[in-house]
């Protein structure tokens, strides 16, 4: 199997950074051990003004036998020939996608300790790779990897027989893309894609195989118009890891597109002269109340659910009472923007031990937030379709059970007073639903009674007479001596709930 990756450059700006990149000289010619055979990275050309890196992975079929995966190696277990006589030396596949994640591994999480300037540079990039098998075609071939940024993409069928046109072109292609891209990105795309086009895995696949999807699928996969597609075909067509990826990626293309607190109609203000006082945006008063309801409750060690890009994690940290602050988010990419906000590599020691940033899906029941003294919610809930509030109820109050959570939700009604929201519209896109100020009271006391709390309620916001407040917030206080109040099967929510170590 074979693959090169070619940029251009200049004096100033040489192509050859792309060594550092890879950590791997240009100068050398490096092997590597693999399961499956060696693999060999050298550079054919190395200048200021293009480089190109080659990797060459040599199987060898009989370690891939041996290895007892002969339905993996293109015949039936059975069929003793097949397994050593077939494609997979020479076509691109779940075998390369391996050796890429092994030896390009610095650069496949996008790290760079040399030059950690050039990790997040867009490049020139040349991708060609000679044999690749494509069940589906060209056509699908460009359904992948035209959404994602490439200018150009031309898979080339192989045919059959060069002498003999008439039997047509075989299900390989001959790969060639060019644009500017990150090359965490183009690395990332190809440990996916590759499996994907070949339809096929060399090995078993695991419930650990849903996040290594999401690791590389962070920032691209999630709004891909064909991640079911993917999804399906990496996971090997396993029913159950499918959906499980699929709701994940749901909730983490929702947090993307929210960013977290970047709604225009929240941020928006009236326009005012000079000498006149700006009014506080609305996300701004929001945190502010959920702050003085966190201090109102004496919470210390204090969860935030869908934290996003951290602006409250931020806000927390401030205040020395809080003395464990837990951001949660289903996007690496806004835990990874969130720990730029809080500048975690530069927090001196004991200001680090104070907070944590960790991945994890709502939907989902999770033991490492069990035992916190609160949980925030703060505009995540409208983020979902109502089928999965369910889910969510659970692993917050069910599971979780921290002794206060917060929740607040935009409240519908007052969307007539946004003069630049169009009538009957959502306030974002990605909102599922948007709730009167009856409907919130109706879902919270529901789920209050369902799991042992009271809620009260408290506007956000300049309450209009008519309409309410623009934002409203539930405050769930734990009944008191109640800890161990589980979920009524009755309602669904619970045996039927995924229980806790199937989440990522």
């Amino acid at each position: 199997m074979f693959l090169t990756i070619t940029t251009t450059g200049t004096a100033a700006d040489p192509a050859t950074d792309l060594g550092f990149l890879l950590h791997k000289h240009p100068g050398k010619a490096q092997a590597f051990a693999t399961s499956h055979g060696s693999a060999h990275v050298f550079y054919p050309e190395a200048t200021a003004e293009r480089c190109t890196a080659a990797l060459l992975l040599e199987v060898d079929p009989v370690a891939l036998v041996r290895r007892g995966q002969g339905k993996g190696c293109g015949g039936a277990p059975d069929a003793a020939l097949a397994q050593y006589v077939n494609d997979r030396p020479y076509a691109a596949s779940s075998l390369l996608a391996v050796a890429l994640g092994k030896v390009f591994r610095s650069a496949l999480n996008g790290r760079c300790a040399a030059r950690p300037e050039l990790v997040d540079r867009v490049r020139p990039l040349r991708i060609e790779i000679p044999a690749l098998p494509a069940r589906g075609g060209p056509e699908l071939v460009h359904r992948l990897f035209d959404p994602l940024g490439w200018d150009l993409v031309r898979p080339e069928p192989v045919p059959l027989d060069e002498q003999f046109p008439e039997w047509g072109d075989s299900r390989y292609v001959r790969l060639v893309m060019e644009g500017e891209l990150r090359l965490t990105d183009a690395l990332r795309q190809l440990y996916v894609l590759l499996p994907v086009l070949d339809d096929a895995k060399h090995y078993w696949v695991a419930p650990d195989e849903v996040d290594k999807l999401l690791r590389a699928g962070d920032g691209w996969l999630a709004a891909h118009p064909d991640n079911a597609l993917i999804t399906s075909r990496y996971l090997a067509r396993h029913k159950r890891l499918t959906q499980s990826a699929l709701e994940r990626l749901e909730l983490a293309r929702l947090a993307e597109a929210d960013g977290s607190e970047a709604e225009e109609l929240d941020n928006a203000v009236d326009e005012t002269t000079d000498t006149e006082e700006r009014p506080v945006p609305l996300a701004v008063r929001r945190r502010e109340a959920v702050l003085a309801a966190l201090r109102s409750a004496g919470a210390a060690r204090v969860l935030d659910l869908g934290c996003g890009q951290g602006q409250l994690v931020q806000e927390l940290l401030k205040d020395v009472s809080f003395t464990e602050i837990v951001g949660v988010d289903v996007s690496m990419r806004a835990l990874g923007t969130a720990a730029r906000r809080l500048r975690l590599e530069r927090m001196g020691e004991k200001q680090a031990q104070r907070v944590r940033l960790l991945q994890g899906s709502l939907a989902y029941t999770d033991k490492r937030l069990a035992g916190y003294d609160a949980a925030v919610l703060s505009e995540v809930i409208e983020h979902l379709d109502l089928p999965r509030l369910p889910a969510l109820e659970y692993a917050v109050f069910g599971s979780a059970r921290p002794r206060t959570v917060l929740v607040t939700t935009p409240n519908a009604e007052y969307n007539v007073r946004w003069e630049s929201l169009p009538a009957g519209h959502v306030r974002h896109a990605d909102h599922r639903f948007e709730w009167t100020r009856a409907e919130f009271r109706e879902w919270a006391g529901a789920v209050a009674g369902r799991y042992g709390y009271t809620a009260q309620f408290v506007p956000v916001g300049d309450e209009d007479p008519e309409v309410g407040p623009p934002t409203q917030m539930a405050v769930f206080t734990l009944a008191a001596g109640d800890t161990t109040h589980t979920a009524d099967t009755d309602t669904g929510t619970g045996t039927d709930t995924p229980k806790e170590g199937e989440a990522a």
